[in-house]
Order: structure tokens, then sequence, then C-alpha cells
């Protein structure tokens, strides 16, 4: 059962959830007028130096 754990953690499902995750948490630090988690935005795929600190 453990490396049935595993391989979602580390597969596709574990992947969108973390992408899912980092959206959302992205998404709210905008809304309230933060820079988003360098973390998060390296999961999404962006550049941390292109985006803008705050506004």
């Amino acid at each position: 059962m453990s490396d049935f754990r595993n391989t979602i953690r580390n597969g596709f499902l574990g992947r969108a959830f973390a992408v899912l995750s980092a959206a959302n948490a992205a998404a709210a630090a905008v809304e309230a007028g933060r820079r988003p988690k360098t973390r998060d935005l390296n999961t999404l795929g962006i550049d941390p130096a292109s985006f803008p600190h705050s506004r």
C-alpha cells in the first residue's frame, strides 16, 4: 500500500494537486494585493523575477 501512495504523490495526481494548490494560493495573494510566494510561482511555471512585486 505504501508504494501506491508514493506513486500517487509523485505521479500525475500529486502534480495536479500541487498545481491547483499553487494556483489557488497565487490567486488569493493577488486578490489581496500581495505578491505570490516564489514557490507557488515556480510550481505554476512562472518566473518569479518577471512577476511584479505588489500593487
